[in-house]
């Protein structure tokens, strides 16, 4: 990404833009309050040979040893993880962390991962292959999030695993003490229980081609209902996550699936979890366009379901969608600007998206094998939206020209939402042209006076493919402009295949 080239495009007449589009906010309609538990991350030790990322296949990494716990580094904290990925966690104000898995936990027994490091048991890796040394278990996994700030997710294993498996690790977690494992966590020198609020009843346990310890929905419901019951019979204050769908290759049965797990679970879980990946595709706007349709038609037609289930079993208490395995793949800014749609999904749907968790934590920073760990667009993009989208998510209508793909019509080139905190009576829009070529030149007139001066914070680059390099890692810090306003309206030009989130002062009448 080249400034100056960021500068020209700003500067740009507004006759070579695309068109000209309106935004319109309603600051009174609002459509939830956004949870700052969207703002989670994911984690498992994932293991994977060189040739993925273009090294020789006999290379083996993993995304847990090495990149994050690294004992040896002279960037190791006291827990053995990396110093520069915590405090680049704290700068995104990450809310929580989901571990250990993943597909990784279905074949993993949590009592490997206890108990001095010197005697815990070398594994093998049933999901990804290779040695799984359990130097992280339990007690790491839950400093790592107190050195982040953040709240422990805990998956449980519901594939290979029984279910006293699960209900013994509620126990060795958030039981007080005088009892089997209560006391063995004492032992191993954490005497306070850990209360651990929110578990995951499995992983993915939709994905038969992948998944070990597969189960069909009927006999799932079975499984999860008796687990919920044995982990509440340790502890009663315990939020549940029952595992929705993750597998989406045969047409519909993602959706009768859903629908079985919120029929059968829905009256003792608090969220449903979805997981989803940005489509890849070689064609921009399919990438785009498309695979935004896709994205936040798994959270329309899941919130459908949850509504139409409470309805049918008359259940009173809310349940809620965690989409807790998102992302998207690449390591240029073609891969960015799926991050910030994902982001707008979410706030969206704020009424009922309360929690997501993005894959992977050590996604977040680029890693130089050479020169270390450093932020690209996707670390700022992460932050603009972790950082200051945290009041309520409110009505945004947008007009502007649109595209078509090959299986929807009509997508609008701007994506928007805007963020109202009540607190400060401000603003956060955030847009993303989507544009592949062009600007976008949009009036925003907002239902209250703006006052005084708006800010942008715009994150773009002239190249969509070209890999991120340790060496242009100041470039990708947003460019700042500021926006003159006009009692209610402001007018700014979006260039082309950008993110821009606008921060303006609202004075409420």
């Amino acid at each position: 990404m080249k400034r100056f080239t960021l500068i020209l495009l700003l500067l740009v007449p507004l006759s070579v833009s695309a068109q000209t589009a309106k935004i319109k906010i309603d600051v009174d309609r609002t459509i939830g309050e956004i949870d700052p538990k969207i703002y989670g991350v994911f984690m498992e030790p994932i293991n994977f040979s060189g040739a993925r990322i273009g090294l020789p296949d006999s290379a083996f990494f993993s995304t847990l040893y090495g990149p994050l716990y690294n004992p040896s580094s002279p960037l190791a904290d006291e827990n053995g993880f990396r110093k520069d990925y915590i405090e680049a966690m704290k700068e995104l104000k990450i809310t929580n962390m989901r571990w250990p898995g993943g597909n990784f936990v279905m074949g993993y027994d949590w009592k490997d991962g206890i108990g001095p490091k010197k005697e815990r048991p070398v594994k093998i890796n049933l999901a990804w292959g290779g040695m799984e040394t359990n130097q992280v278990g339990t007690d790491e996994w839950i400093a790592l999030n107190k050195s982040i700030g953040s709240e422990n997710i805990i998956c449980v294993n519901l594939g290979l695993g029984t279910i006293m498996d699960a209900a013994y690790w509620v126990e060795y977690c958030n039981y007080k003490k005088g009892t089997y494992y209560s006391d063995l966590r004492e032992k191993n020198g954490h005497p306070e229980p850990y209360n651990v609020k929110i578990w995951d009843l499995g992983n993915e346990v939709d994905g038969e081609p992948w998944e070990l310890g597969y189960k069909n929905a009927d006999d799932y419901v079975k499984v999860a209902r008796e687990a919920a019951k044995a982990m509440r019979s340790v502890d009663n204050s315990i939020k549940l996550v029952a595992s929705g769908s993750s597998y989406y290759e045969s047409t519909g049965l993602w959706v009768d699936r859903n629908w079985k797990v919120l029929t059968g679970l829905g009256d003792i879980v608090d969220y449903i979890s979805i997981h989803r990946y940005w489509e890849q595709s070689d064609d921009y706007y399919a990438f785009m366009g498309q695979s935004a349709v896709d994205f936040e038609e798994k959270i329309n037609v899941t919130s459908s379901l949850i509504y139409a289930a409470k309805a049918m079993k008359n259940i009173k208490k809310p349940i809620y969608i965690a989409v807790d395995e998102w992302g998207a793949f690449g390591r240029n800014f073609l891969a960015v600007l799926p991050i910030a749609q994902c982001f707008n999904s979410f706030i969206r749907n704020a009424e009922i998206v309360k929690m997501a968790n993005f894959t992977l934590l050590t996604s977040l920073l680029q890693e130089d094998r050479n020169k270390g760990a450093f932020k690209t667009p996707l670390f700022h993009v992460f932050k603009l939206f972790s950082n200051n989208c945290r009041g309520y998510s409110v009505d945004t209508y947008v007009e502007c020209d649109t595209f078509n793909t090959e299986n929807y019509k009509g997508i609008l080139y701007l994506d928007v939402t805007t963020v109202y905190s009540k607190e400060t009576n401000t603003l956060f829009i955030n847009v993303v042209n989507r544009h592949k070529e062009k600007s976008i030149t949009a009036e925003i007139i907002n239902n209250y006076l703006f006052g005084g001066e708006a800010e942008a914070k715009i994150i773009n680059s002239d190249s969509l493919d070209e890999t991120f390099s340790f060496e242009r890692q100041e470039e990708y810090i947003p460019l700042t402009k500021e926006i003159k306003t006009n009692e209610n309206k402001m007018s700014f030009t979006f260039p082309a295949h950008s993110f821009t989130q606008i921060k303006a002062n609202v004075i409420k009448k």
